[in-house]
């Protein structure tokens, strides 16, 4: 809640988004001790990893490379958070690379109340100096702009209806929709660019504006033999139990169903479920998936299983470019296909035991405070990074494009869930890639940086750059960019422009823990 007091705050620079992006460019920020506003939409900072329930999303070499510094710290942070407070066996305790859930999709998937911890504690010590103010549940409502900067940004309190506006020399836009960027009147584009415009192979034709990624309402879930735990019946569930996707190429079949489209060969796959995998010796198939938390590491727990699968993805429509009241008809829609899924495993699969964790993801419904947002509004950048610099077929080369303008580095395949313009699967392999700095510089706005998913990257690039060590690395270089800034008294178009300033800032955000370049590997 907005405080009476906090009617107008004044700061060096304003992080608009609390989420991973947002965390990651608060703390470089403070680090630097410049005074920062950082506003958050829900109750929980961290985004994809907290209010979304969503466990990081990582490349092979998370453990040795390709991160910077702070991320590495972070989750080092998770791993300390649960050798310290949970009851672990001793073999989960030994290992070095400790995973909580031993999910199959990540090396650390874990409970979002543990990143949660793990993020306060890191912000603790720059809010209890007074360095950093976090506005919990404050959402941007309007931006006062001049010419090409941005005076100020007003947030309304989500609870008391109260406004609050924030004044800042440099304002970074880590919100999960890119949602500054309309209220700044900054250029952006949304959907599918045309293959005309990017030359991109996997490209329509046509730009298709509309034609955005699927988003997910994501929900935990553990599993009590014997017991009866069916939810009640959802209102839509009888249009979600018969639900055929009408996408190209077609669909597997219903998509409440263990059969689902393989998203790389784009035909029909089975993946079993069984959440007595353990005690069966049965494979496991979706419970093992995104499983947060593994009974056999703990002493007297059971397993949790985070359900953030293609049956749950919601791609009838979008949450951003559409009226407020559509945006609201699709949220709630997208939390009845969450639900109706729920509803059908524990009915009509034959697993009533079960149980919807609402504790686990802090709301009464059960399902994540917020949705999981695979594609942002994204700006029209000083350099847009294209599918012809990171995708291994349109490559035809041993690596990805290298920027000299690099602030940072990632490696995820080409990974697009279906959109709602009706297309299926986009799923090609990738090359490790950098982040470059022309990516992070609007064509107009002098101040206004990206800090996020929102950065120059097209529809299919986007792809590859959404994911948490990603856009950690984008968030942590847009705060030390901003600081470079106000510290050089240059613009960040100028700083990426005079190769010595350039080389500098390089420098600098190396000496920071960010990578900026990888060394020679396998494509994956």
């Amino acid at each position: 809640m907005l405080a009476p007091a906090a009617r107008e705050l004044r700061c060096d620079v304003a992080v608009i988004g609390g989420g991973v992006g947002g965390c990651a460019a608060a703390l470089a920020l403070a680090r630097h001790g410049l005074r920062v506003v950082m506003t958050e939409e829900t109750h929980w900072i961290g985004g994809q990893l907290t209010s979304q329930a969503v466990p990081p999303d990582e490349h092979p070499w998370i453990e040795s490379f390709g991160a910077t510094r702070s991320y590495r710290a972070y989750r080092q942070g998770v791993r300390d958070y649960y050798r310290a407070h949970y009851p672990l066996t001793a073999e989960a305790r030994a290992a070095a690379y400790f995973n909580p859930g031993s999910g199959r999709v990540s090396r650390l998937t874990h409970e979002p109340r543990v990143s949660l911890a793990v993020l306060e504690q890191m912000l603790a010590p720059y809010e209890s100096g007074g360095g950093l103010t976090v506005l919990r549940r404050a959402k941007p409502v309007a931006a006062d702009v001049e010419r090409d900067r941005v005076r100020s940004v007003s947030v309304r309190s989500l609870e008391s209806g109260g406004i609050a506006v924030i004044h800042a020399s440099y304002f970074l836009d880590a919100t999960e929709q890119g949602d500054l960027l309309p209220l700044a009147k900054a250029e952006f584009v949304t959907g599918f660019e045309s293959r005309k415009d990017t030359g991109e192979p996997h490209a329509p034709e046509t730009a298709q504006p509309s034609n955005i990624q699927s988003f997910t309402y994501c929900f935990a879930m553990d599993y009590r033999k014997g017991e009866n735990h069916v939810i009640d019946k959802p209102e839509e569930y009888a249009f979600w139990r018969d639900y055929v996707p009408e996408l190209r190429p077609p669909w597997s079949g219903k998509l409440l169903d263990w059969s689902t489209t393989h998203p790389i060969t784009l035909k029909p796959r089975f993946t079993g479920f069984d959440p007595e995998c353990d005690v069966k010796g049965t494979e496991g198939g979706w419970w093992l998936y995104r499983r947060i938390a593994c009974g056999r590491n703990f002493k007297g727990a059971s397993d949790i299983c985070l359900v953030n699968w293609p049956q749950n993805d919601y791609w009838l429509g979008n949450l951003h470019g559409v009226s407020e009241a559509e945006a609201g008809r699709n949220d709630r829609r997208a939390k009845q296909l969450s639900l109706s899924l729920l509803y059908w495993m524990q009915t009509e699969a034959g697993w009533p035991g079960l149980r919807l964790r609402r504790d686990v993801v802090g709301t009464q419904d059960g399902l994540a405070k917020y949705p999981y947002i695979r594609e942002s509004r994204r700006i029209q950048a000083e350099f847009t990074v294209l599918e012809q610099h990171v995708a291994t077929d349109a490559r035809k080369k041993e690596t990805a494009e290298v920027f000299d303008d690099s602030v940072g580095v990632g490696s995820y395949r080409i990974d697009l869930h279906p959109s709602s313009g009706g297309d299926n699967y986009i799923d090609v392999s990738s090359l490790p890639f950098q982040i470059p700095l022309g990516a992070l510089i609007p064509k107009r706005m002098d101040n206004l940086i990206p800090a996020a998913k929102n950065l120059g990257v097209t529809h299919i690039t986007n792809g590859c750059y959404r994911l948490h060590p990603v856009e950690w690395n984008i968030g942590e270089s847009a705060g030390l960019l901003a600081a470079e800034a106000l510290r050089v008294k240059e613009s960040p178009r100028a700083i990426r422009n005079q190769t010595k300033r350039l080389r500098k800032f390089q420098t600098r955000i190396q000496a920071d823990g960010v990578e900026i370049a990888w060394p020679k590997l396998t494509p994956r």
